[in-house]
């Protein structure tokens, strides 16, 4: 494995689609930003630039889906508009494919509130996003319903995050702040959005612990989380659905509290130990968006954390593993605008050899004064 020199990455956003197919990106700079398109399946990768009339703002959100067209969401107004992007053919010889549009509709919202784009759902159709208030937050699926965005979910307290539970994208989590007698709280819980955005509990370390969920992998069961519990803020591992504690191995202390998993590898079929993890570490205080330092390896079976520097052009600290343990990173450089990197987990040393020491003959028996004889 080649260990990369550290640089500074791209803070753009970088999404890839549930199957690992496509990925999809806001490229361009300044104000002459459009959406591209990237296919990673077959032997290379290869970019598609996917623009319109205009050029997109600079805080449009773009998310790619498994049949190959890319979810864009744009504020208009007072209004949160969706549109499905696909290239066409209809462009003229030798200019390249054109940008077809398929308009999904939109949502209205009042001032302050916050909408974003969720992870792309594990159906690999539907898209959801995230309508956060004062007081509740609103789940919408915006792509895969045949009328307009739809509400999928309406649930108390201000949300964050957004994992998915399971392969069918009907179980999300999501980090919900609650205020309390003492301050506000947040806590994992898991919403149900085919019961109506049932909501249950799921992480509770401790009644006042921030308890976040980080990412999650519905083959093993595996949880990366994020909590207080220890009396500072800790990465730490469970399994979903186990009796057993949340444990905060102390290697993953080294690489700091603002690391962040972005992958966890497929495949292991309850055997979450030995799932490879890989976190972003962004600098001190800045948390993602900000600057990239470097490339955390680590499996929950091991005690150490393989650090290694972010690679050139690294985009939007991402990538995925492969389920045979192989992790691609997506990178863009001025040689190579459309690029994976990819690299294996190394091999854990062994741990140092415990000596077991040499026992000593037994002292003699100390006489003991007759006022501290034991009775009987």
């Amino acid at each position: 494995m080649t260990v990369c020199a550290i640089e500074k990455t791209s803070a753009t956003p970088f999404t890839i689609a549930a199957d690992g197919s496509y990925a999809a990106r806001l490229a361009g700079e300044g104000e002459a930003r459009y959406p591209e398109r990237w296919t990673l399946t077959g032997p290379e990768p290869y970019a598609v630039p996917l623009p319109l009339a205009q050029p997109e703002e600079a805080d449009s959100e773009v998310l790619p889906l498994t049949d190959g067209r890319v979810l864009i969401h744009r504020r208009v107004a007072e209004r949160h508009a969706f549109v499905l992007l696909y290239p066409t053919g209809g462009g003229e010889a030798g200019a390249g494919p054109r940008t077809g549009e398929l308009q999904l509709g939109g949502i209205p919202v009042a001032d302050g509130v916050r909408v974003t784009l969720l992870p792309p759902s594990p159906d690999g159709h539907g898209a959801f996003a995230l309508a956060v208030g004062a007081t509740s937050t609103t789940v919408w699926q915006v792509a895969g319903v045949p009328f307009g965005p739809e509400r999928a979910a309406l649930i108390p307290g201000r949300c964050s995050g957004g994992v998915w539970l399971d392969r069918t994208g009907r179980l999300l989590a999501l980090d919900r702040e609650l205020d309390g007698p003492e301050g506000a709280v947040t806590k994992a819980v898991a919403v149900d959005l085919r019961r109506g955005g049932e909501v249950s509990p799921l992480l509770q370390i401790a009644e006042a612990s921030n308890d976040r969920l980080l990412l999650a992998d519905a083959d093993s069961g595996l949880l990366l989380i994020r909590s207080d519990a220890p009396g500072e803020p800790r990465l730490g591992w469970g399994v979903l659905g186990s009796a057993r504690p949340v444990r905060f191995p102390e290697c993953l202390r080294a690489v700091g509290a603002t690391a962040t998993p972005f992958a966890v590898q497929p495949g292991q079929v309850l055997m979450p130990e030995s799932c490879g993890v890989a976190l972003r570490v962004d600098e001190a205080g800045e948390g993602y968006g900000g600057s990239v330092a470097g490339l955390a390896l680590w499996r929950p079976a091991d005690r150490h954390v393989f650090r290694l520097g972010a690679p050139a052009g690294w985009l939007g600290g991402t990538g995925r593993w492969t389920p045979e343990g192989r992790l691609h990173l997506p990178y863009a450089t001025p040689e190579v605008p459309c690029g994976l990197l990819g690299m294996a987990l190394p091999v854990s040393p062994p741990p140092p050899i415990r000596l077991d020491p040499i026992p000593l003959p037994p002292a003699p028996a100390r006489p003991v004064p007759l006022q501290q004889a034991p009775l009987g």
